[in-house]
């Protein structure tokens, strides 16, 4: 039986002293503002039990990992349906790029790009009450946690500065591709990808992916299907244009996020996040792809 205690605290222990932590996001202000050095990392079990090392407990920016729970959501309400509208393959393109949206005429490659979640969240606004809220309500319940919540600065610092997700849900309109108004589309949007979560919460939301569909209290909130596709659209899509690269360094599916967190999971096994706020060029957590590549390896837990 693996101590995961000890192997998460002689990882933290070894790679939270590297000089070389990566660069802060910078392209949202607010995001600029955190502190380098954090570095949490948060462990769950399929038995339920937690295992911490460092800042587990501190909320940061999920940003682009909401593109996971959202899809969620979605595909709960609207099931295969929601394929006509955005495809499943890799774009090995960064995260924010437009030019295979043109190309392919505004069926974005996957969910889990900025185009591609877009076409989520326009779905979500379709079929939701109350998005902000409805979307806030659910997450709340997978985690069982009613501290979650949005950061209502990082939202405004989003759209202040979001051209490019402006610039792409225009011309998803422009092929029909979006249903409701632009504004009502992104401020959805901007607000999922400005929910704020700790090391603990993530681990606890994704618990559901590990778990066949249920959550922590065991609810049923997708078929086994669905968890099937989102996790293989995790491996697959789940770091943009370095999938690949952590398919064959971690062998989990997972997700990354610009404010440095990492959530993976081994179904039936665990569920694992990490936090560090400095990214490699690619865009994700220079720490924490470092974090789940060493705990993979010590341990032999993937998927392969």
């Amino acid at each position: 039986m693996i101590d995961f205690k000890s192997v998460l605290h002689k990882i933290h222990y070894e790679i939270g002293s590297r000089k070389d932590r990566g660069t802060v996001a910078t392209y949202i202000p607010e995001l600029a503002k955190v502190d380098i050095n954090k570095f949490g990392i948060h462990l769950l079990d399929k038995d339920k039990n937690s295992y911490s090392a460092g800042d587990s407990t501190t909320p940061f920016s999920i940003q682009s990992i909401s593109k996971v729970l959202s899809l969620s959501l979605a595909l709960s309400h609207i099931g295969e349906k929601l394929w006509e509208r955005v495809d499943v393959e890799p774009s090995g393109d960064p995260f924010n790029h437009l030019s295979l949206l043109e190309q392919e005429n505004g069926i974005p490659r996957n969910p889990l790009i900025n185009a591609g979640a877009i076409v989520v969240a326009d779905v979500l606004v379709s079929v939701l009450d109350n998005p902000k809220k409805d979307f806030l309500e659910f997450i709340r319940n997978i985690a069982n946690d009613s501290s979650i919540n949005y950061n209502e600065e990082v939202a405004k610092s989003e759209k202040a500065t979001g051209f490019r997700n402006y610039a792409a849900a225009n011309l998803l309109k422009s092929y029909k591709n979006l249903h409701n108004e632009v504004e009502e589309v992104l401020d959805f949007y901007f607000h999922q990808c400005a929910l704020e979560m700790t090391c603990q919460q993530l681990a606890r939301t994704f618990f559901l992916f590990s778990n066949r569909g249920h959550c922590l209290q065991n609810q049923k909130h997708l078929s086994i299907n669905q968890v099937k596709r989102i996790n293989a659209l995790m491996l697959t899509c789940g770091f943009y244009d370095e999938a690949g690269e952590f398919a064959f360094e971690v062998g989990l599916p997972g997700k990354s996020g610009v404010g440095g967190g990492i959530v993976a999971l081994l179904p039936n096994h665990f569920t694992v996040a990490t936090w560090s706020p400095g990214l490699n060029k690619k865009g994700n957590s220079k720490l924490g792809m470092e974090v789940l590549e060493k705990f993979t390896t010590e341990t032999g837990l993937s998927i392969f």
